[in-house]
């Protein structure tokens, strides 16, 4: 048996500022699932479409020649129309094969997808275990928990499956089947080449309405600062990595093991340079001076708003006291800060707006990143704006942080569109960030990324006026 696991491509429309900067990452849950398959001797492969330049063509011969048993395809929201049209594909081609979703999207809404064309089953949730029960065939389907698939008509899902309790377990990604020389962090986000994503926890303990990881309910765990060295030092070794950039939704959120891991990079003379997201409330000056130490270059804030009570409504209250507090002392410890906002959410108004990009300038972050507030399906965001008639689109392709697809009753669309326009003008044109910037540029590569940065500004603004949509 050969099971094949696909990641879809990922189509980003003109007038998204992700079209510029946007990065090429490897799928660490694929990756991660194709290692514990393989620790039980099942044969895998990885298609990362995302990484590799493919025509229908091209992918026709792969399956063809490849022709596994079982294909994987995971997805997240705004990637799902993509993955359904691979989906279609995979059938075509390889009408036996079974044709297995994950991911979150799938996880949210399994009876949408396995209402699509060619899809046998949906796995929600974590997948190591689900799928290697499926491939295995040694299960009946009413016994894997997780599943979900259509039996004589109708939609079954199976129990939910319990989380992995213990991450050290599991066995690290198989890089050996990704293309890692194609990965690179998004623009602004990296020192030095070549660069890749780690993943050290799994889980979030915020519970913020527009995210689904928090309101999930599943227990944040994380991997041993000792497994995430030794993997570092495979990652040098093998493959010549020099920054790995940690996309966990809060790399912090368990302090200690954040400590003992960069006191391990120190002391065993690791050289690599970092990146991590956080949060104001799991960071403090001592541990973001051991950051910096091992080579922590860098840490992204979701800060989202300078209101009070859309913080309040988003459940992510923040003291703007606190706030400024940490960004000065993320600063303080030599490590730039990454500042994130959402433009549009529940209780956004235009004078909170222009307070929220006044609050950005003010703070003077290294690099801001001001996205469309969006409601993914199974957040308590989407069912808030759904219930009450404020959701415009139904495309899963409009998800994508750029476009407006609530509309509030206390701010009309267009302005939300305006002011997001108008914020990285008003951001990053200013005179004394552009000098600050200049005077902080070390290698050619933050040469190239400043030029690159400039030029992703002036074309996604040009893009948007163009497009003149919401």
């Amino acid at each position: 048996m050969f099971t094949l696991l696909i990641n879809p491509p990922r189509i980003i429309n003109k007038g998204n500022i992700w079209k510029k900067i946007d990065r090429a990452l490897p799928p660490l849950g694929l990756a991660c699932i194709a290692s514990y398959l393989e620790s039980k001797k099942h044969r895998v492969g990885i298609l990362d479409l995302q990484a590799e330049d493919m025509d229908q063509s091209q992918l026709r011969d792969y399956l063809k020649e490849s022709n596994p048993d079982f294909i994987g395809i995971t997805s997240t929201t705004v990637e799902i129309d993509s993955a359904l049209n691979i989906a279609r594909l995979c059938k075509e081609v390889l009408p036996d094969t079974r044709v297995i979703f994950g991911g979150a999207h799938a996880s949210i809404l399994p009876d949408e997808v396995l209402l699509g064309p060619g899809i046998d089953f949906v796995i929600r949730g974590e997948g190591e275990y689900a799928l290697c029960e499926l491939i295995a065939g040694k299960n009946k389907l009413s016994e894997i928990a997780g599943l979900s698939y259509r039996d004589n008509g109708n939609i079954i899902h199976n129990p939910p499956r319990a989380v992995i309790e213990d991450l050290d377990e599991m066995p690290w990604p198989a890089y050996h089947l990704l293309p890692v020389n194609k990965y690179r962090p998004s623009l602004g986000n990296y020192k030095r080449l070549p660069a890749i994503s780690m993943v050290a926890t799994r889980g979030c303990p915020g519970r913020c309405t527009f995210c689904y990881t928090g309101i999930s309910g599943a227990k944040t765990r994380t991997r041993s600062a000792a497994s995430l060295v030794e993997e570092i030092k495979l990652l040098q070794s093998e493959y010549g990595i020099k920054e790995i950039s940690f996309y966990d939704d809060t790399f912090t959120a368990f302090k200690d093991n954040v400590k003992e891991f960069c006191l391990r990079l120190i002391k065993e003379k690791i050289r690599i340079s970092w990146s991590c997201m956080s949060r104001i409330d799991f960071v403090d000056k001592e541990m973001l001076q051991l950051m910096k130490k091992s080579g922590c270059h860098q840490i992204g804030y979701g800060l989202e708003s300078a209101s009070p009570e859309i913080l309040k409504n988003i459940r992510k209250p923040m003291p703007i006291d606190s706030v400024k507090k940490i960004v000065k002392l993320t600063k303080e410890a030599g490590i730039d800060v990454r500042a994130m906002f959402m433009l549009g959410s529940p209780g956004e108004t235009e004078d909170s707006l222009k307070n929220t990009i006044k609050f950005a300038i003010e703070l003077s972050p290294d690099i801001v990143i001001f996205n469309m507030t969006t409601p993914y399906p199974g957040t308590e965001m989407y069912d808030w704006a759904k219930g009450n008639g404020y959701l415009l689109s139904s495309e899963w392709d409009k998800f994508d942080l750029a476009n407006v697809v609530m509309c509030l009753p206390t701010v009309s669309p267009e302005k939300i569109m305006h002011y997001y326009r108008l914020a990285y003008k008003k951001f990053y044109f200013r005179p004394a960030y552009v000098i600050r910037r200049l005077l902080k540029i070390r290698s050619l590569i933050d040469i190239k990324n400043n030029m690159k940065s400039v030029l992703s500004i002036l074309s996604f603004d040009t893009e948007r006026k163009k497009r003149g949509s919401i």
